[in-house]
């Protein structure tokens, strides 16, 4: 497992299109995935033990966020003929035991990774209404461990002030996580 930590936010950055399949099967771009307050991009996959720390906070944040017009998707990028984990049917299986109320789309080419310059699992990627970038932090504090009720989320904070102001915060601290399995094109 290689570490990695997230860049800063480059603010105003636009998201870019992208025609996905689903665990459900459809296909989804940028356009069906855009919150009427904004859009939540994330980069996750199923073997990350620090995305598996996070998938419950991450589900109930998303359903929170919702309900202030803020859409979220879930895109997997790994590459599963050396991360069996990550295939599309585990994909599916995880979407289903824990109800995403998201899309969970697979960049089978990686080319959606690459061209917004995800790292890491996972990799939060938080959308003004007008498709600008506004954060690009850690969901919160807690790493790989469990959560504390009294734990600062700072992913639902910055992604609810952009629902209310169209603006992120201005001090984010990086997601760290895994690094994305990149496919060997030799």
């Amino acid at each position: 497992m290689v570490l990695m930590e997230t860049p800063l936010c480059n603010f105003g950055e636009q998201a870019i299109d992208f025609n996905l399949t689903g665990t459900d099967e459809r296909l989804w771009s940028l356009a069906d995935c855009a919150g009427e307050k904004g859009t939540l991009i994330m980069f996750i996959c199923n073997h990350c033990p620090y995305v598996k720390a996070i998938q419950t906070r991450l589900v109930e944040d998303t359903l929170k966020l919702s309900h202030l017009g803020i859409k979220s998707v879930a895109i997997m990028s790994n590459d599963p003929a050396d991360y069996p984990e990550d295939s599309f049917e585990n994909m599916q299986k995880i979407a289903k035991q824990y109800h995403y109320p998201f899309p969970y789309l697979f960049d089978e080419t990686q080319e959606v990774a690459k061209a917004y310059g995800a790292i890491c699992t996972p990799d939060f990627f938080g959308y003004n209404a007008d498709l600008e970038l506004q954060y690009r932090g850690r969901l919160d504090a807690s790493g790989m461990k469990p959560a504390t009720n009294d734990l600062k989320r700072d992913l639902l904070k910055a992604m609810t002030d952009v629902a209310h102001t169209g603006h992120g915060p201005k001090h984010q601290v990086p997601s760290i996580g895994c690094s994305i399995k990149w496919k060997n094109n030799d």
